[in-house]
């Protein structure tokens, strides 16, 4: 994406705190989010509308929203697109079904079985010969169009060498969209420094998995 929401390599936003005693979840509703998105109950939506749609949210709340309140924001929206609740029903926090109707249980064995059928398999079979293969070095585009992508601002225009090939994968920038399409999926290694100047360490590099068509 392009704009405030992509963080990667921006510095200025004070320490990360870390604290290994925290609990997953330090507040009730938190849990209750995760187990709402485990829920898969958004009819049709992938992980790159997900994503594109936290992409979405006005800068200021994604910067101060917490992480499952970006979460519970991008499910009201989600749930509001596709139908499964009201703004009615969001703003009174009142269903307007049935409020009798049982409740339906699932036992430990649905949510296995559920939790198995989410392992999603994104590779595509398609009819086009990687341009690409592994030790080529590639150079990144330095312009993305402004919607889902999964190149980062902080590796365009950067030259670095395919270390794997993948096959071909579902192609995010499309699949936001609904074009269910293949691309040829590859590893990439960045210096470091090469991405963040000479203040990084002379040893560090980055990988990204990307795809064929962030190259120029």
């Amino acid at each position: 994406m392009d704009g405030i929401h992509d963080l990667g390599g921006k510095e200025g936003f004070g320490p990360i705190p870390i604290d290994p005693t925290d609990e997953p979840f330090p507040n009730e509703w938190e849990g209750r989010m995760w187990g709402l998105a485990r829920e898969q109950a958004v009819p049709g939506m992938t992980i790159d509308y997900f994503r594109h749609g936290l992409e979405r949210m006005v800068p200021k709340d994604y910067l101060s929203f917490p992480y499952f309140g970006k979460w519970c924001a991008n499910y009201y929206m989600l749930y509001l697109q596709t139908g499964v609740f009201t703004e009615e029903e969001i703003l009174t926090g009142k269903t307007t079904r049935d409020p009798n109707a049982a409740p339906v249980a699932k036992t430990k064995d649905d949510i296995i079985a559920q939790n198995r059928a989410s392992a999603v398999d994104f590779s595509l079979p398609i009819d086009d010969a990687p341009l690409h293969k592994v030790g080529d070095n590639v150079t990144t585009r330095a312009h993305m169009a402004a919607r889902h992508t999964r190149l980062p601002a902080y590796a365009r225009n950067a030259t670095g060498r395919i270390i794997a090939h993948h096959g071909a994968h579902v192609m995010p920038d499309r699949n936001v969209e609904g074009h269910h399409v293949g691309e040829h999926l590859y590893t990439v290694e960045f210096a470091a420094r090469d991405l963040f100047g000479e203040s990084a360490a002379a040893k560090d590099t980055v990988t990204l998995d990307l795809w064929e068509s962030y190259f120029v």
